[in-house]
């Protein structure tokens, strides 16, 4: 291996505006999302279509993909077709970022 490898190089573009979350559930698997990940979360980036997010949903943290409903709406999306579709009401929802990376354990010792 030639040098150091710093992951904050490879994984944190702005770390004033960056957080991490410990991912739990399944309903993010089909996004390659698990159960344990750990979340990199940038609040800097301004979410769009397609993204995954983070968000608040009545006072509680959800992981989902922000996706437009309709001509006006929008939905969080399950990656797990168990997980039904969350429409966003402004009430109630705040998106607190946007999902930039994923970090996973593979050797449980």
């Amino acid at each position: 291996m030639e040098g150091k490898l710093d992951l904050n190089q490879h994984l944190i573009r702005r770390p004033a505006a960056t957080f991490f979350v410990r991912a739990s559930g399944e309903s993010m698997r089909d996004a390659g999302i698990f159960d344990g990940d750990i979340l990199v979360i940038d609040r800097s980036i301004t979410p769009v279509a397609g993204d995954v997010v983070i968000a608040v949903l009545h006072g509680d943290l959800t992981v989902k993909r922000l996706m437009k409903a309709g001509p006006e709406g929008w939905a969080l999306q399950a990656e797990n077709a168990a997980f039904p579709n969350i429409p966003v009401d402004e009430e109630g929802c705040e998106i607190w970022g946007v999902v930039t990376n994923s970090i996973r354990r593979h050797c449980l010792r």
